[in-house]
Formats: C-alpha cells, sequence, structure tokens
C-alpha cells in the first residue's frame, strides 16, 4: 500500500511487496491489510475426538497443573466410552499444551546477569560415571570438581571421589594454580563441604564451615553460596557440567576406547581436552586476569594430619576406618596425611608407604600381605577373623579355600591357604591366581607347595667337576725316578 501511493501503479507495487498483481489488486480495492481481510476460522474440518473428555481434562488440570499430558491421556484412555485411541496423542499433547498457554499458571522466569570481568569463580562437583570410563579393566567411579569463570567460561575439572572439603581445596587451588592469578569471589552451593545446617539463625539456614572460611580467609575471598533448591542460580557451572561431560564423551568416541592403563594417563586426557577448550577463550581471559589478584606465597595443606597409634591388631583408625599396617608397627604412633584419595603414612619423618582411602561413614582396608605372617603363626585365628573377606583376593582364592578345606580338612586346609597367600605376597597375585585357575578345574588333591613348584621349579644343583687332561711329562719323570732306584 506504501509502495502504491509512491507510484501509483499497482504492477510496479506489487512486484516489490513480492506479491501477485491481482492479490495486489483485491486489497488496494478493499483498502485492507489481508489479516484484516482472512475470515475468523470458527468452524471444523472433522469431529472434535476430545469433546467428551476435554472438560474433565480441563478441571484435572485447573485442580492439578503439575499432571503431565501423558499421564493423562493414559488415564483417560483406560476410560470406558472415552473416545480415545492411541492416534489421538499429538491431538491431546497440542490442546494440553494449549491450555497451559490461555489458562495454566505462571511459570518461573529466568534474568540473564550481567557478568563483571574477573570478580567471580563458580565451584560445583559433577558425577562422571556415565563417562564409563575404565583403569585396567575396572568401572571409574568419580567426580570432577569443575571451577568456571562466568565472564570467560574458563573452566579447570579436577578428578575426585567425593564433594569433600579436601576436594574443594584440592580443586580450586588446582583451578587458580592454573589462572596464576586469584578473583575475589568464590560462589559454591550448598554443599556439606562448605556450608551446614545453623537453626538458630533465622532467614538463613545453612552457615559456612570454618574450615571454608579458613580457605575464603587464606586466600582474601568472599563466600557466596545460592539458595538451597535453586540450582538455576549456579546456571554457569551448571551449564558447563553439562558441556564438559558431552566433550569427554564426544573425545572419548574419537579416542575409540574408554580404557585407560592408568589414573595419570585418563587425568592427563582430561587435562588435554579442558585445555583446547580454555585456547578459545583467552582474550576474554586476559580482560579478567587483569582484574585479579596475585596469588598468596603459600598454599593451603591439602590433607589433614592425624596421629593414630598401631593397635595390638596391626590397625590404625583414621575417620571411622580402620586400616592395616605391617605387624612390626604395632605400638607405634604415625603420622597419618588424610588426602583426597588416599592415605600417606610416616613414622616420625621417615615416609612408610601409601593406602587408598575408603568411601562411606564406616570400614575396613586389611591388606593380607600385613597379617599373613602371624596368621601362619595362628592358623586358628582365620576361621573367624572378623575381616577374614579381605583375605580373599579374588573369587579365585575362595574357590581355592574352599577346595582346600574340602580336600585335606578344616586346619589342615586354613594351613595351605594360607601358604598360598604367603606365595601371593611374595610372588604376586596375578600369576599365583593363574596357577590357581589350572588347579580348579583338575580333580585331585594339591597343596600350596605344587603351585610353589609350578612357578618357581625348585634348582637342582649340578657339581661340574673339571675335565683330567694327564700330563705324559709326568710318566717319564716317573720312569727316571724308577730306574734311578733300580740301579
Amino acid at each position: 500500500m506504501s509502495e502504491y501511493e509512491k507510484t501509483g501503479k499497482v504492477v510496479v507495487s506489487a512486484l516489490k511487496a513480492d506479491v501477485h498483481p491481482q492479490t495486489a489488486r483485491q486489497y488496494i480495492e478493499a483498502g485492507k491489510s489481508p489479516v484484516e481481510l482472512q475470515k475468523t476460522h470458527t468452524w471444523r474440518t472433522r469431529p472434535d475426538p476430545l469433546e467428551k473428555v476435554w472438560p474433565k481434562v480441563a478441571a484435572m488440570l485447573g485442580d492439578a497443573p503439575e499432571l503431565e499430558a501423558k499421564t493423562l491421556f493414559e488415564h483417560f484412555l483406560s476410560v470406558p466410552d472415552s473416545g480415545l485411541d492411541e492416534t489421538h496423542l499429538r491431538t491431546f499433547f497440542r490442546r494440553v499444551r494449549q491450555w497451559r498457554a490461555t489458562e495454566g499458571p505462571e511459570q518461573e522466569v529466568f534474568f540473564a546477569q550481567e557478568r563483571q570481568p574477573g570478580q567471580l569463580m563458580q565451584l560445583d562437583w559433577t558425577h562422571a560415571r556415565e563417562l564409563n570410563v575404565t583403569i585396567n579393566g575396572d568401572p571409574l567411579d568419580h567426580l570432577f570438581c569443575h571451577c568456571v569463570l562466568p565472564y570467560s567460561n574458563w573452566q579447570w575439572a579436577t578428578r575426585s571421589i567425593s564433594e569433600s572439603f579436601l576436594s574443594l581445596v584440592t580443586g580450586f587451588q588446582a583451578a587458580i594454580k592454573q589462572l596464576g592469578k586469584c578473583p575475589p569471589h568464590l560462589c559454591t552451593d550448598n554443599s556439606s563441604a562448605a556450608t551446614h545446617e545453623v537453626e538458630a539463625m533465622p532467614g538463613r539456614s545453612r552457615g559456612y564451615n570454618s574450615e571454608y572460611l579458613e580457605l575464603c580467609t587464606h586466600y582474601d575471598l568472599t563466600p557466596l553460596t545460592i539458595n538451597v533448591g535453586c540450582p538455576h542460580e549456579h546456571g554457569d557451572v551448571e551449564s558447563s557440567n553439562r558441556h564438559l561431560k558431552r566433550r569427554l564423551e564426544q573425545h572419548l568416541i574419537l579416542r575409540g576406547s574408554r580404557e585407560f592403563s592408568s589414573l595419570e594417563e585418563y587425568d592427563r586426557f582430561v587435562e588435554g581436552i579442558i585445555r583446547s577448550a580454555n585456547a578459545r577463550r583467552q582474550n576474554r581471559l586476559t580482560e579478567e586476569l587483569e582484574c585479579m589478584r596475585e596469588l598468596p606465597v603459600s598454599e593451603l595443606a591439602e590433607y589433614r594430619e592425624y596421629h593414630p597409634v598401631v593397635s595390638s591388631q596391626g590397625l590404625i583408625r583414621v575417620r571411622k576406618h580402620a586400616y592395616s599396617v605391617p605387624s612390626r608397627l604395632i605400638g607405634h604412633t604415625l603420622r597419618v596425611e588424610l588426602h583426597e584419595a588416599r592415605l600417606k603414612v610416616y613414622l616420625g619423618r621417615e615416609f612408610l608407604f601409601e593406602l587408598p582411602r575408603l568411601r562411606g561413614d564406616r570400614g575396613a582396608l586389611v591388606d593380607f600381605r600385613h597379617v599373613i605372617v602371624p596368621l601362619l603363626r595362628k592358623p586358628g585365628a582365620f576361621i573367624k577373623y572378623r575381616h577374614r573377606e579381605a583375605l580373599y583376593p579374588s573369587t579365585n582364592f575362595r574357590a581355592a579355600h574352599d577346595r582346600l578345606v574340602s580336600d585335606h580338612g578344616e586346619r589342615p586346609g586354613v594351613i595351605e591357604y594360607l601358604q598360598v597367600l604367603k606365595l601371593a605376597a611374595e610372588v604376586s597375585v596375578d600369576a599365583v591366581e593363574l596357577v590357581l585357575k589350572d588347579k580348579l578345574v583338575v580333580k585331585g588333591k594339591w597343596r600350596a607347595k605344587d603351585l610353589r613348584d609350578a612357578l618357581a621349579p625348585p634348582v637342582r644343583k649340578v657339581i661340574e667337576l673339571p675335565g683330567l687332561t694327564p700330563d705324559l711329562r709326568a710318566y717319564d719323570a716317573l720312569l727316571e725316578q724308577e730306574v734311578a732306584h733300580v740301579g
């Protein structure tokens, strides 16, 4: 219409408006727009399949808007004479969607926030068991402690085994070590690693833990948390959790295998992917680094220290868990550094060994290598030993124990099995297990000595005598002496 007012030519105006000249002439003659000329669609082209049930559906949605369309459809589909069948599913879904848009309750609105460079880091944990990663054939159940800068989306993730304070310290310090600087604010959810219940404070259901406040004081951080049950307030890191795992999943597919030879190899794989993702965020990251503070000279210890006394059972107790140690340490006070995934054991300043850290509230980790020699001195203690299950390194060892007891009797069989364990401690569990598999399928009695001979056959000493090479000149000398004697 505006083009026609300029030119007064219908064909030219129609070409510029990209419509047919005849259609343009109708609009010009009527002096109305296409929307005004269009008739309101008030008739149906087919009978309404929801006519019988829709009033009841609308009433149920009004009483309980959280009801899902599929649940309602399956409910009325089972009602006799409802007039519904499986082909009406999409029609039903569209009608419910239309009702929610016109008569349903108001929905929650999310407001995008403007982020300032270098002011905030968000920290969260995300489970990664769905990646189905294996280490030497064993499934790896793990989490990532994920740190994200919302302004640049720079990220860093550290593998952990739980949402503990030690994993928080390790993950946060690993992230700021990569940055070389520290933001002034750290935001977490209401994880027990950072907060705890505070009943005496009205209007605030959780307060900060003393250890977490110590971390914030050391790095001059202002701690921030989101409201309880509002994960969308932590949206940047929550979204990055999903993107991180999607990126890892894609690279695992490209790699062609989810098997890794060690945890260190897997950590290098994850680190390489994160560095590649961060490489595209350097421009905005530079803006953030300019606004951040320098790091303090020292780091916080990423462990907690304990001083347990080795009991007469050869056990130490750390955080409600029992761990076995060599019997020669009974009575000594050890120094134990409790890290996120392991324990480092010291006698004074001398480092002794590492132990894997147990999960859960209570438990015991007994290494048969620590108790096998004392058990051989007291084999009767094996039958009712509290931690006897730990003395079966695998199902094949358990089957070997049952077989030996069945063939030789309870006490002799136990002694034979303890000798098998001693052999495993001297050689290796895998080497002994290979021989055990062969022995278990063969009929007839066998002993631990047979396994030892199969692994290391006894060496027979062969005495090698030097070869006799007589010197004939000695005989000439004898003859001369004999002739002289006769003369």
